[in-house]
């Protein structure tokens, strides 16, 4: 694993480690690497709704739709 060394107002370097102390994070470390992880899986899904929104527009959906992905999913167990 690689290093990083990151440095922090007192301010923001006391909110990371109450962070830490009140949520079950282990280390400061845990704690970024988890706030890393969220943003870069917050950019995915806005990459995906932004080409969901630019794409042309699908069949529409109505309740046959989804009894067909209940039976589906109720065929595959």
């Amino acid at each position: 694993m690689s290093t990083m060394n990151i440095s922090l107002p007192e301010t923001l370097k006391a909110f990371v480690d109450d962070q830490v102390a009140g949520r079950g994070y282990g280390t400061s470390s845990e704690y970024v690497r988890e706030l890393i992880r969220r943003d870069r899986d917050r950019q995915a899904l806005r990459a995906m709704l932004l080409d969901g929104a630019a794409s042309a527009p699908g069949a529409p959906v109505d309740q046959g739709y989804f009894d067909q992905l209940r039976d589906r999913i109720a065929a595959a167990r």
